[in-house]
């Protein structure tokens, strides 16, 4: 028997699927909202405003906005925390929510019946905040403040709440969730990595469920200069800062720079079904590897891009011509789009021509570590509406023989082939890759 007093099933080798989502983003904060903005094909980049953006070159990006911290979080504990991580919490309540989970009653001990149940044994119940740089804008504070005002100004709090996996802390006392807590950081592919290594935590039988959140939030003066500098951003588009973000075009010349967060619960295909929860799909696939190759620059051929989506295709058991999307990293660098493609060849081979492919960052703007996350919501929502978001700003594709949905969504009439896979891709800085494959729920 468990401490809880329960037994502790086993999920080895079992299907690990979806059964709650949540995002706050630059496109809404939720996933309706997001889906909405999305599939309409509407931007959320804007030109920022404020004082500490006035003199840099690139002064465009996807904020949060009309966000409350303090409808779900005391006041006290809201000013301790920095936005990403008031986010972070959100989009978890958000997936918890949905997923029929109730979180412990505010002040009660955590032991007692009444701090809420759980269909787990808590202690196997785990939190993974996928996060490149976490909560930068608390160390950025503190240092202002420790050169302004001397040691005794910097925050006690910075030490508890300032590092990459005070997020999964966080969570885990919010919803006594006992399972391990950690960061997971593999810059902009920290997302599709962490629901990952949450799937293979189910599958291998030392979770029974796993909340995933990616959490970013670089859209600061020190970030955003330091992207610029590497010529990493698109530049120039202050006047039209909706048509920046240019995915496979042929004038594409950087990413634009986006911040919020988005949550998903995985759980057994076998606890879900036992306690009756609706499942959003299934996560079947995951692969990651390294380019070993450039700080920067994504292997030319996709090499490390290819080898994770091989990976991911042979964790679900599927060929190439099983995949029906692809919701593309595709971030709108001129070296990274092109690799991404290469990278598919590699993969896929000739199937991956006749393969949609969307980029829906030219709607959101890049969330970095958040972006795996995010986009995995996308595809959810996705197979469940059967549609085929947009990909933005593609004026003249620079690159022939694919099947980029462009300009508007592609509804997939009931006599076509369904979308029931997505293969999601993210990469990032360091030769970071990762790949995802999701499933439609099966309806057997």
């Amino acid at each position: 028997m468990s401490p809880e007093g329960r037994s502790a099933p086993s999920t080895e080798g079992g299907r690990v699927v979806i059964t709650g989502t949540g995002a706050i983003t630059p496109s809404g904060n939720d996933v309706d909202s997001l889906w909405d903005s999305v599939v309409t094909g509407r931007s959320a980049i804007s030109v920022l405003e404020g004082e500490q953006f006035a003199d840099l070159a690139v002064r465009i990006g996807g904020q949060v906005s009309d966000f409350d911290a303090e409808a779900i979080l005391p006041r006290a504990l809201a000013r301790r925390l920095s936005p990403v991580q008031h986010w972070a919490i959100a989009a978890a309540d958000q997936a918890l929510a949905q997923a029929g989970i109730t979180r412990p009653g505010v002040g009660a001990k955590t032991d007692d019946a009444d701090a809420g149940d759980l269909p787990w044994d808590r202690s196997r119940v785990a939190v993974i905040a996928a996060t490149g740089s976490g909560p930068v804008d608390a160390m950025q504070s503190a240092t202002r403040s420790l050169l302004d005002a001397g040691p005794r100004s910097v925050p006690l709090t910075l030490a508890i709440h300032g590092a990459p996996d005070s997020s999964a802390a966080l969570l885990s006392q919010r919803f006594d969730f006992r399972g391990p807590g950690q960061g997971v950081s593999a810059t902009c592919a920290s997302g599709a990595i962490g629901l990952g290594e949450g799937m293979r935590r189910i599958r291998h039988g030392y979770a029974d469920a796993v909340l995933v959140v990616g959490m970013e939030d670089c859209l600061n003066s020190v970030n955003l200069a330091s992207n610029a500098n590497m010529r990493a951003l698109a530049a120039g588009f202050e006047d039209d800062p909706t048509s920046a973000s240019r995915p496979f075009d042929s004038a594409r010349s950087g990413f634009v720079m986006s911040q919020g967060a988005g949550a998903i619960l995985l759980e057994s295909e076998a606890g879900a079904a036992a306690r009756g929860a609706a499942v959003l799909a299934e996560l079947a696939g995951f692969g990651a590897a390294s380019d070993a190759h450039h700080p920067t620059n994504p292997h030319p051929d996709g090499r490390g891009a290819a080898s994770a989506m091989s990976q991911a295709l042979a964790d679900a058991g599927m060929v190439p011509e099983s995949i029906d999307h692809i919701n593309a990293h595709a971030t709108g660098t001129p070296a990274g789009d092109a690799a991404e493609l290469n990278a598919f060849d590699a993969a896929l081979g000739a199937p991956a021509h006749s393969i949609p492919i969307t980029a829906t960052k030219s709607s959101t703007g890049h969330l970095l570590g958040a972006s795996g996350v995010v986009e995995a919501i996308i595809a959810i929502r996705t197979m469940a509406e059967q549609t085929l978001p947009p990909t933005l700003n593609l004026e003249a594709c620079e690159f022939g023989g694919w099947d980029i949905v462009a300009d508007q969504a592609r509804s997939v009439p009931h006599s076509e082939k369904p979308i029931d896979t997505v293969l999601s891709t993210s990469f990032g800085f360091g030769g970071h890759n990762g790949a995802i494959i999701l499933r439609r729920p099966r309806t057997d």
